[in-house]
């Protein structure tokens, strides 16, 4: 593997673990990095996460995410259909990491994996949290953080 694409692909696993805990919260944050990064890789990837109303549309979603997931009646990240839109985000995230280097497969496929991981661990940890706080909301709220912090640590690292 080319030393220019290892960094690249860490980011891109990374920010694809943030869309496996919080989907739209990975592509909001890459959005409003696209027009500031001096490769602006994202207008490379086709130009959707770097057009001008772009960021402002995916913070509304990311948003709303943040809200739901509060809500009893949302369903499982690990049911197919959420679970399905954080591979689906984290690949497509994990490629305009990677895009400035030459590489959308790798990305996207680090991504993905990110993605999974993030899911699944993210599950597994909110539970955990939940039951030390005896209830969800405080862990929901606690990994909302997580993956804010951790979506904006990688947009950094990125520039």
């Amino acid at each position: 593997m080319n030393g220019d694409i290892v960094v690249p692909c860490l980011l891109a696993l990374l920010i694809g673990i943030v869309a496996g805990m919080r989907a739209m919260t990975a592509p909001a944050a890459i959005s409003w990095a696209a027009p500031a990064g001096p490769a602006d890789p994202v207008r490379h990837l086709a130009g959707l996460l770097g057009h001008a109303w772009t960021p402002w549309i995916l913070t509304l979603l990311a948003a709303g995410e943040l809200v739901t997931d509060q809500l009893p009646s949302t369903p499982s990240r690990k049911d197919p259909f959420p679970f399905g839109a954080r591979i689906l985000m984290g690949a497509v995230c994990g490629a305009a990491l990677t895009a400035g280097a030459g590489s959308l497969p790798l990305g996207a496929i680090a991504g993905i994996a990110g993605a999974v991981a993030g899911t699944l661990g993210g599950y597994a940890l909110r539970a955990r949290m939940a039951a030390a706080f005896g209830s969800d909301r405080p862990a929901a709220l606690l990994e909302d953080a997580i993956a804010i912090g951790a979506a904006v640590a990688v947009v950094l690292a990125a520039r």
